[in-house]
């Protein structure tokens, strides 16, 4: 197996400094046997030669392990929630731990945890949710 060497006007992958991507760049200056000046196809400028960036991995996994922990909680309390007893959600109102509230969009939640001076979490059927309070 044979590598080619890399010339002068040889296209090249590189990281971009203007564009922020990955891009098709030309070498414009060798500096022994790797390229110290490039030029970006994409928007024409000069600059040091930077290697690739490699493609961040996406986190959801862990974002899907959140979400099933907390559909397990719902499901898990739902049955112990009366809606009748819940008391409609308002910004200006004052909640405390396990209070059961009805949200006009969310629906029927329960407050998990006081977060900070005006805000709560609260445990709804689509996952947790700050949301503001007095």
């Amino acid at each position: 197996m044979q590598s080619t060497a890399l010339s002068a006007g040889d296209s090249i992958e590189a990281r971009c400094t203007k564009c922020r991507k990955n891009n098709t760049h030309i070498i414009i200056i060798m500096a022994e046997d790797a390229p110290a000046t490039v030029q970006c196809n994409t928007c024409s400028r000069q600059h040091k030669y930077r290697p690739p960036t490699a493609a961040k991995k996406p986190t959801m996994r862990r974002a899907v392990q959140l979400k099933d922990a907390e559909r397990h909680e719902w499901e898990t309390l739902r049955p112990t929630m009366n809606r009748v007893k819940a008391t409609d959600y308002s910004m200006t109102d004052s909640y405390k731990v396990k209070t059961l509230i009805n949200h006009p969009i969310f629906g029927l939640g329960l407050v998990q945890r006081i977060v900070g001076g005006q805000k709560i979490e609260v445990l709804f059927e689509d996952g947790k949710k700050t949301m503001r309070c007095k």
